[in-house]
């Protein structure tokens, strides 16, 4: 029986700004909000949707990420008509091929979407920030007799000229696009999440496969083609959180909005629905010593805190020492932060070593990165 719908999850970016962290592991891979990693919230997402075809295309370091999504049981794809596949770029007759683009990266897997025939395409990143059900999106496609929607969200303006602006009519139909542009003219930005009627996405991949002169992208050359082709294209408008956690600082950012007092209406609340899941580590539960002082902070599984923690944000098998001091800082798994140690406004990547006694960026706002190999060095 045909799919409905098939969800398609990019997830092969390098994630250069977040340094360190990606060295070794795709971005979607990084750890997030002490329990999570970055694409349990897109795959997440799309369970709660009631989809039940996903394929997760990576491509750098992609070895970790392919084993962590398995078969995609942590997220209930792997029942009786659930199927959740890890795609990343493999040979074929024609050679070995890189994904050289968001396009590329679906015009490679065709052949997926076509052994499944869906009616529409969900095509999501892996690495943003936000709990949704998309099913109220797939009906205002439906709706619309749309060949593409696209969710877009107002940004500041000081921001825009990051993203792929849009302009639009009364009704919400596209009627320009423009990726990153110098001088925005609206502040209306894409999310990166897009349904298409499959049939002309279909289409629009194979012509764009044939234009040497093509980034082979959906922003740079999908979306612009297609309204040059004069194809329906409407804005889906997203109301709530979503954060694109790129750098260090958006990173740091995010983790600390999770916090008690720095909640809002709009910040992700994990008690609602939809749900977010994620591997259950099957650590020993949190300890924390009668010495510890803990003031709004997440404590994961696995913890132990003896020291004093401040709005800091702790992963599971962290141990903190008597005496240590940790301030609105996000420990990854696995951490340990020695006797009388300061860490201040500081993300500490997984494994990481923090001596007895040591200071980390005591004194300073601006948020520093320490990651095991640089703990080995000292």
């Amino acid at each position: 029986m045909a799919r409905k719908v098939i969800a398609m999850i990019l997830a092969g970016g390098k994630g250069t700004r977040l340094h360190a962290l990606t060295k070794k592991i795709a971005k979607p891979a990084v750890y997030f909000g002490g329990k999570y990693r970055i694409i349990d919230f897109s795959l997440s997402n799309v369970a709660n949707s009631d989809i039940e075809c996903c394929g997760v295309l990576t491509q750098y370091e992609s070895v970790a990420l392919n084993n962590y999504i398995g078969n995609g049981s942590t997220w209930g794809f792997d029942g009786v008509n659930g199927k959740c596949s890890a795609l990343p770029p493999r040979q074929t007759e024609e050679g070995a091929n890189w994904y050289e683009g968001t396009a590329d990266a679906i015009f490679q897997n065709l052949d997926f979407l076509d052994e499944e025939d869906p009616q529409y395409v969900l095509i999501l990143s892996g690495d943003h920030i936000y709990k949704t059900s998309y099913s109220d999106m797939i009906d205002f496609h439906i709706k619309n007799n749309a060949v593409c929607t696209i969710s877009v969200l107002e940004v500041d303006w000081k921001e825009a000229s990051r993203f792929g602006i849009l302009e639009v009519d009364d009704k919400d139909q596209i009627t320009k696009f423009v990726e990153k542009p110098k001088e925005p003219k609206s502040n209306l930005a894409s999310m990166g999440v897009y349904i298409f009627t499959y049939k002309d996405l279909r289409k629009a991949l194979i012509a764009d496969s044939k234009d040497p002169k093509s980034e082979h992208d959906f922003g740079k050359n999908i979306i612009p083609n297609l309204l040059a082709d004069n194809k329906k294209l409407f804005a889906y408008r997203f109301h709530g959180y979503w954060r694109d956690v790129g750098t260090l600082d958006s990173l740091h950012t995010a983790n600390m909005e999770l916090l008690p007092s720095n909640r809002t209406a709009e910040t992700i609340n994990f008690d609602e629905y939809p749900i977010v899941y994620s591997e259950d580590t099957h650590s020993a539960p949190q300890f924390i010593s009668k010495k510890a002082v803990v003031t709004d902070s997440l404590i994961n599984q696995g913890a132990i805190v003896k020291g004093k923690v401040i709005q800091s944000v702790i992963s599971n098998e962290v141990v903190i020492e008597e005496g240590a001091y940790v301030n609105r800082s996000v420990i990854m798994p696995g951490v340990r932060i020695g006797k009388n140690a300061y860490v201040n406004n500081a993300i500490i990547g997984p494994k990481t070593q923090i001596k007895d006694g040591e200071e980390i960026n005591k004194g300073k706002d601006t948020v520093v990165l320490i990651d095991y190999e640089r703990s080995l060095q000292k």
